[in-house]
C-alpha cells in the first residue's frame, strides 16, 4: 500500500467526475463531496453527459488523479476505461459512492458516506486489487455468477437490457431523478419483488446449465453434467472457481489463473450487470491489477471482492 503522492506545490490534483445520475438522484451528497474534496486537493472537476465524454476527459487528465462521484456503474466505466488504455497498472484511481446502486464500492471497503469517502479520497493508501479480464476486454471487480437458467414459473426471469432489477443490478432508468427518500423506498419495494419471484430451492422443474468448465486447461465440469450455478473470485492472487451440480451436494472447487466457460447460450451475473447471452467466455485474473484509494483503517477482508463465500 502507499498513499497518494502530492503534486509539487503541495496539494493533491484531482479530476473529479461526477456521473449524472448522481446528480439526479443525491445533489445534497454530490455537493458535500465537492465541498470536502475542493477543502483539500486541487480539483478540476468533469460533468460529463454521456459515456463518450466522460471517456474524452479521461483520456486528456494528464497528471491528475481521477475521482469519480457515483454509483456502482460509473466507478465500472472509470476502471473499463483506464483498463483499455493500458492505464491501470501505472496510477490509481478514487470513487465517492453516491446514487441507489453502492454494493459493489462497499465491498471494495469504500465509506458509503459522502464525507468519509471523500476524505478517504484525500487521507487514504492505495490498494492494489485483483482484476478479472475476459477475451472481449470487460472487466469484473467482485464476484462472479452464472445463475441456473430460470425455472418453469415465469417471473423468475427479471433481465432487462444489462441490468436485472430481482438480482441487485444497478437500474438507471428505475433510479434516475429520485431524491433519498423516494430511492428508500424503490429498494424497498424492488427487495419485495425479489422475495416474492425468487424459485424455491429444490422445487420441481428447476433447470440446469450444460457447460463445460475448465480451470488453467484443466477440465472441472463436461457438458454431460447438468451445473446449477458456477461462481467465480479472487482469492490472495488467484481465481478460485466454485461449480454445483444437481448430482452431488458439496459443491467443486478450484484455484486458477485463467477460467473458461462454454456451452449452451448462458448469461453471468458481475458487479452491477448482468451480461449475455454468451456461448464461450475466458476469463483471466490480474493479482493486483488495479488500485483503488480506500481508507488507511479499512478492514482486510472489507477490501477483497466477495469477502464472503455467499
Amino acid at each position: 500500500m502507499s498513499a497518494p503522492e502530492p503534486a509539487e506545490n503541495g496539494a493533491q490534483q484531482l479530476l473529479v467526475f461526477i456521473d449524472p445520475v448522481a446528480r439526479r438522484t443525491d445533489g445534497e451528497s454530490v455537493r458535500i463531496a465537492k465541498d470536502v474534496l475542493g477543502a483539500g486537493a486541487a480539483v478540476k472537476i468533469c460533468l460529463p453527459d454521456g459515456p463518450e465524454e466522460f471517456a474524452r476527459a479521461l483520456a486528456r487528465r494528464g497528471s491528475r488523479r481521477p475521482v469519480v462521484i457515483g454509483d456502482d456503474r460509473a466507478l465500472l466505466r472509470m476502471v473499463g476505461l483506464l483498463h483499455r488504455e493500458r492505464e491501470l497498472a501505472s496510477g490509481a484511481l478514487s470513487v465517492v459512492p453516491v446514487g441507489t446502486c453502492v454494493d459493489l464500492a462497499r465491498s471494495l471497503g469504500v465509506p458509503t458516506s459522502a464525507v468519509a469517502a471523500a476524505r478517504a479520497v484525500l487521507d487514504g493508501v492505495v490498494r492494489r486489487l485483483d482484476l478479472l479480464v475476459d477475451d472481449s476486454d470487460g472487466v469484473v471487480l467482485g464476484d462472479l455468477r452464472i445463475p441456473a437458467p430460470p425455472g418453469t414459473h415465469r417471473g423468475a426471469e427479471t433481465h432487462r437490457g444489462t441490468g436485472a432489477v430481482g438480482d441487485g443490478a444497478c437500474d438507471e432508468e428505475a433510479a434516475a431523478g429520485l431524491g433519498p427518500t423516494a430511492s428508500s423506498v424503490w429498494h424497498t419495494c424492488r427487495s419485495l419483488v425479489r422475495t416474492l419471484v425468487r424459485p424455491v430451492p429444490g422445487v420441481a422443474g428447476a433447470r440446469a446449465h450444460r457447460l463445460r468448465v475448465e480451470a488453467d486447461g484443466v477440465l472441472l465440469s463436461d457438458l454431460d453434467e447438468p451445473v446449477s450455478g458456477v461462481t467465480v473470485r479472487s482469492r490472495d492472487g488467484r481465481a478460485e472457481v466454485v461449480i454445483r451440480t444437481q448430482d452431488t451436494e458439496e459443491p467443486r472447487r478450484a484455484s486458477a489463473l485463467s477460467v473458461t466457460v462454454s456451452g449452451a447460450d448462458f448469461r453471468y451475473h458481475a458487479d452491477a450487470r448482468v451480461t449475455g447471452p454468451v456461448r464461450t467466455r475466458t476469463w483471466t485474473l490480474r493479482p493486483a491489477g488495479w488500485g483503488l484509494t480506500l481508507p488507511a483503517s479499512a478492514p482486510e477482508a472489507a477490501r477483497v471482492p466477495g469477502a464472503g463465500d455467499g
